[in-house]
């Protein structure tokens, strides 16, 4: 085949890709990605390669795999060598790379974030090594006025001034605004792509821009695939994952490519900070990612706001978020003691790194301060007990949220670890850790790393009281 192409390419390019130009269905022999993962998977068991289905030892290999894949349909798709000699011909000539899974030159941000789950193989064309430059990726509706083209353009010119890549998929709309304002500025782009890369990378405007290195385009879809809903859908997780934040400039309430991108973001993988547009006319959905725990853009004036957005996030203000005014200042009606007595409840323990857990709460797990008991014997005067004084709903849900990220700042974590290990939303434990800063209790390090400012502070805290975790 194709010396240019590792073996361990050329092997699952074999097992996956449909290989034949202008082909409107690709051939029903061809690996899904949920197929490919568990071959994938069971030949690591074996300690073999995908390259191994290529070599004398295959055969073995492939009785082997029969209850994972059939064998008769493997050796269909391995017999695929001359159409993908054409189809690597065909790529070479409008330079366009490929890159799998298995190749150490795959974009580590996607390898590190989606794990089992990154694509098989990707295309591209242009400097690939921006994949690993990290950046902001913005992202948004395609039909916008004017209005919003401008702002979106303003925001690329900024992060190409700033020196920042751009991440975005390059639909029209916000997400060529905003590439076209990097672009135009001089900054470098990673476009992520679901559909016709081959002509992108032919495209007059494209291909200076790409030789130049100022420009990569990515898919993880065939060169000439056309449009596909459910491709578009699919690729948006590799924004993300390319990115280190995420701004959602527009969208659609509870529709679109644009909403389930930002709710699968905030749900699911949250694989970085994710903001929305905080200025203009008010907007429907971007008020809902809100209260599910983005935050707002903060509109950096210059490149050193910019910088200081991308590298330290900040503490969410709890006079701007809904979602976190419980713990801070509730408005009337908002919670009561009762209400509060029925949710409060003593977690079995916080689950270590790498556990599965169940979705975040909308308020963490809580205890109410132990009221201490008074021994009259011992009281001057005998005086009466002085009465019981309910505490105060907010301040007791805030008291336990303090005892629990205490205890789990025994060892220094980012923001993101702490809510994973509470089961909070990100930006309920930033309302928290900036209380927390200013009461002297934790301080923020380089990097985003919070730590316990005093280091018998947590054994003051919890003396008295059951240490969350301890399982009783």
């Amino acid at each position: 085949m194709n010396p240019s192409f590792s073996p361990n390419t050329q092997a699952i390019l074999l097992l996956t890709a449909p290989l034949i130009a202008g082909r409107s269905e690709p051939s029903p022999d061809l690996l899904t990605p949920g197929e490919y993962k568990r071959l994938a998977r069971h030949l690591h068991q074996l300690s073999k390669e995908p390259a191994d289905l290529l070599s004398g030892a295959a055969e073995d290999i492939l009785r082997n795999s029969q209850s994972v894949i059939d064998a008769a349909r493997l050796r269909r798709l391995l017999a695929r060598g001359f159409a993908l000699s054409q189809a690597i011909e065909r790529w070479q000539a409008r330079a366009i790379w490929v890159v799998s899974r298995a190749d150490p030159d795959y974009p580590q941000r996607v390898r590190v974030r989606l794990k089992e789950d990154r694509p098989a193989v990707l295309y591209g064309c242009g400097e690939r090594t921006i994949l690993d430059t990290g950046g902001l990726a913005v992202v948004g509706s395609r039909d916008v006025d004017d209005v919003l083209i401008e702002y979106t353009q303003s925001i690329g010119r900024l992060c190409a001034k700033s020196r920042k890549t751009l991440v975005s998929g390059g639909a029209r709309g916000i997400d060529q605004a905003a590439m076209r304002g990097a672009l135009e500025t001089g900054g470098k782009v990673s476009g992520v792509v679901a559909d016709s890369l081959e002509k992108a990378a032919m495209n007059r405007d494209n291909r200076a821009l790409l030789m130049d290195g100022q420009l990569v385009l990515v898919s993880p879809y065939d060169p000439g695939a056309g449009f596909n809903v459910g491709n578009a859908m699919q690729r948006n997780k590799l924004i993300y994952a390319l990115a280190d934040a995420a701004l959602v400039v527009n969208s659609d309430l509870e529709k679109g490519g644009t909403w389930a991108g930002a709710v699968e973001q905030l749900d699911k993988f949250r694989f970085v900070p994710l903001y929305v547009r905080a200025d203009g006319r008010p907007n429907k959905a971007l008020a809902a990612l809100q209260r599910k725990g983005a935050l707002p853009w903060p509109n950096p004036a210059d490149a050193g706001g910019f910088l200081d957005v991308l590298e330290n996030v900040p503490v969410a203000d709890p006079a701007e978020e809904q979602q976190v005014q419980l713990s801070l200042a509730p408005a009337a009606g908002t919670v009561t003691a009762d209400s509060l007595l029925e949710t409060i409840h003593l977690p079995a323990g916080i689950p270590s790194e790498g556990t599965e857990t169940v979705a975040p709460m909308e308020a963490p797990p809580a205890l109410l301060p132990t009221v201490p008991r008074v021994d009259e014997t011992t009281r001057p005067n005998k005086q009466p007990p002085a009465p019981l004084v309910v505490p105060n709903p907010a301040d007791a849900l805030y008291a336990a949220a303090k005892q629990s990220v205490l205890r789990v700042l025994e060892a220094p974590k980012k923001a993101r670890e702490i809510a994973d290990q509470l089961q909070v939303t990100e930006s309920q434990i930033k309302a928290w850790l900036g209380l927390l800063i200013e009461e002297g209790a934790i301080e923020k390090t380089k990097g985003s790393v919070y730590r316990v400012r005093v280091a018998d502070l947590i054994d003051l805290c919890v003396s008295g009281n059951t240490a969350i975790g301890s399982g009783q």
